[in-house]
């Protein structure tokens, strides 16, 4: 049993060395390849054929990531507090959902990509745009946001929650002044990895948003974010260069947003516990 353990253990660290490894490889391979090519021109106003200027797709990133977010976060943390505070637990309704999040949960990006082209490009008549887009997404990141929430509704214990009852709190006050605070910090936690997905999201987009290298004027307008405008860049085979900058790029916004997420989760977890 002994040499057991030991051999468990050591295949633990070798698999966490071999993960970390990899991950710094990854991410020395593109900064190697892309920090020479990051130049001021690269983050002109105006993409050009003489400037592939990759700070349209940037606003455009940072927009289409607070649309898909503005529509996805209200709709997954209420079915989440649905499920887990409201619902009885023998509910069909209940199993209906989980059937539902689980099966979308699935579905490659590619699907995605042809359902919004098909139902909010052709059908709705959006065109190639901001909006398609966004819905797109939040229909690919909802099934991420419920369970981030259920998980965390879930870890809340039942003792704070029959503490406020026993002071006479109501059920919504007890959601909003217990349970919600206390969950706050792993709700945040699976926004944070539905933001990676979105960032790094090409396949949907294509097909929805568009590739137009302009910063888009109105929802109904076309864009590209980082991740498309790297593709389109490799793609053409002209600007492969340019594209290890733009991953450079992203590889900064990514962790500069998470980075941003997790503080912001300290903070509110610090705060509820100095409340």
């Amino acid at each position: 049993m002994n040499r057991l353990s030991k051999l468990i253990k050591g295949l633990v660290i070798f698999s966490a060395f071999a993960t970390f490894s990899i991950l710094f490889i990854i991410i020395g391979y593109i900064l190697i390849k892309g920090i020479p090519y990051l130049k001021p021109s690269l983050f002109a106003l105006e993409y050009t054929t003489e400037n592939v200027s990759l700070f349209p797709a940037i606003i455009t990133t940072l927009i289409m990531t607070f649309l898909a977010l503005l529509i996805a976060c209200p709709i997954g943390i209420f079915t989440g507090f649905y499920l887990i505070e409201y619902a009885k637990s023998d509910n069909r309704l209940v199993e209906i959902i989980r059937l539902t999040t689980e099966t979308l949960s699935g579905i490659p990006s590619i699907v995605y990509g042809l359902f919004g082209l098909l139902f909010f490009v052709t059908t709705l008549g959006w065109s190639f745009s901001m909006a398609a887009g966004a819905f797109t997404l939040a229909i690919m990141i909802l099934p991420l946001i419920i369970r981030a929430t259920e998980e965390a509704l879930l870890a809340v214990p039942n003792t704070l929650r029959e503490a406020s009852f026993g002071l006479g709190a109501g059920k919504l006050r007890t959601i909003f002044k217990i349970v919600l605070p206390t969950a706050m910090p792993g709700i945040l936690a699976g926004i944070i990895l539905a933001i990676g997905r979105i960032v790094g999201e090409t396949a949907a987009l294509i097909y929805t948003a568009g590739t137009v290298p302009q910063v888009p004027k109105n929802l109904f307008s076309s864009g590209r974010t980082l991740a498309i405008h790297m593709y389109s860049l490799s793609s053409e085979g002209l600007y492969t260069n340019q594209a290890y900058a733009t991953a450079v790029v992203l590889l900064i916004v990514v962790i500069g947003i998470n980075g941003l997420s997790s503080l912001i989760a300290k903070k509110l977890s610090k705060g509820d516990l100095n409340g």
